[in-house]
């Protein structure tokens, strides 16, 4: 067993002056019944806790690292542009090349934003849409997590599903009523609130696939429709890729779906893993913004220098790469086979959901997770008592059933082998 006294003695001392220990709730470990790593340094596709633990990363901070933690390009050019400071709250010329290269490799995006996370894109893109509508209500769907916005922590998914609190006190019911909820890959749950309020409806937002309830990934009729019926009752169709943005593709989910939102939401990557976020799409809705328009949204540190250097660096490499996502996929297809063979050998209940570099293995008795009431079904019992055992064995997973994991650019075909095999012997210890 490894020993984890420094984490454990850090944890119980973040607890008194920190809210649970940590300031983002799926860190606290709670889910999977153990204290959280305080993690010391990340490198490549390794993380090193502080007891002197080494880790094969699937986290990823969340999503952000898709080369690899510290990657040396994107290390330099933060030190290289804080050395001329890091914040003016003035405009520089970082946000428009930021601009260019976003609209470059997501033709839907004519105008953008920047903020300062995925939670400030999605809850200022859901402003946008009703102040450019002049309706109030919203659909989102189960098990989909946009963010800490009061609209959006209804059935909501990521930590809010995995600590069982979905429906958040301080949400008030004038707040609640605003939003309508469907369920995800149920079209018909979806016409029927179009029917029921054909012209109040200012926005849909989803994950185009989802990675807070695990992966889940959309039916072609689902999300076609879901397209369809915006244009067709006039509501502002809202992509939240904030997770899948510049991670499946050059163009996010919306490209290899082939579906074009009217406004899309970026985070994670485009920060090259320092806080950022972003919302943009149709001129004629973004034009609506202050200062040019009467939609209010600000923010201080909004394209603030560091972050953007980061995630332009990460962009350009992205971008510029021959045949990157191809190289992306093959490593992640020979990850999720893996372990995908892992459970026919064995014979043991799971299904894995992968899209690109995004996965997930959900412990459960049905054939295929394609909603949240699926993905609900899952034995989170038996996640934990996974999650410790890749622990001991080197592998740093989510501390959640329903999380995403994440490929990087740095992961060799040895440390996907060594997760493979650390897979097999989890579940042939937990097969019995």
């Amino acid at each position: 067993m490894k020993n984890y006294t420094q984490s454990i003695a850090a944890f119980q001392e973040a607890q008194k002056h920190i809210p649970g220990g940590v300031n983002s709730p799926v860190r606290s470990f709670k889910s999977v019944g153990c204290d959280p790593l305080f993690i010391a340094s990340a490198k490549g596709a390794k993380v090193f806790d502080i007891d002197g633990h080494e880790y094969i990363d699937y986290v990823g901070s969340w999503g952000p690292m898709i080369l690899g933690h510290a990657h040396p390009d994107v290390v330099m050019a933060i030190q290289k542009t804080a050395a001329k400071g890091t914040s003016f709250g003035a405009p520089t010329l970082l946000e428009t090349e930021m601009a260019l290269q976003i609209k470059k490799m997501v033709p839907s995006v004519e105008s953008i934003r920047m903020v300062n996370s995925g939670t400030e894109a999605t809850m200022s893109a859901l402003r946008l849409a009703r102040g450019f509508t002049g309706r109030e209500l919203v659909i989102k769907f189960e098990g989909c997590y946009h963010g800490h916005n009061d609209s959006f922590l209804i059935k909501a998914g990521s930590g809010a599903l995995t600590l069982g609190t979905p429906d958040s006190p301080g949400v008030t019911s004038g707040t609640a009523k605003d939003t309508l909820t469907a369920g995800y890959n149920d079209l018909d749950s979806v016409k029927e609130m179009f029917v029921k309020y054909p012209e109040q409806i200012a926005a849909l937002i989803l994950e185009p696939v989802t990675g807070n309830m695990g992966v889940v990934i959309p039916d072609p009729e689902f999300i076609q429709g879901i397209r369809e019926l915006c244009t067709q009752y006039g509501t502002v169709l809202i992509f939240d890729e904030v997770m899948t943005g510049f991670r499946l593709s050059k163009g996010g989910a919306q490209q290899i779906l082939g579906i074009t939102p009217d406004l899309s939401c970026f985070g994670k990557i485009i920060g090259g893993g320092l806080p950022v976020g972003a919302y943009g799409g149709k001129r004629e809705i973004m034009d609506k913004l202050a200062p040019k328009g009467p939609v209010y949204q600000a923010g201080t540190l909004s394209g603030n220098p560091l972050a953007m250097s980061a995630g332009l660096t990460t962009l350009k490499i992205l971008d510029e790469t021959d045949g990157f996502y191809d190289m992306l996929e093959e490593k992640s297809a020979r990850l999720g086979d893996g372990i995908k063979k892992c459970l026919a050998d064995l014979n043991f209940p799971g299904v894995v959901n992968r899209v690109g570099s995004m996965f997930t293995l959900f412990f459960t008795e049905e054939a295929k997770v394609n909603s949240y009431p699926d993905a609900c079904r899952s034995n989170t019992a038996t996640y934990a008592k996974f999650f410790k055992m890749s622990l001991e064995s080197g592998i740093y997973l989510a501390p959640s059933q329903f999380e995403a994991g994440f490929m990087s650019a740095a992961h060799t075909t040895k440390k996907i082998d060594r997760t493979i095999e650390a897979t097999y012997d989890a579940l042939t210890i937990l097969k019995g």
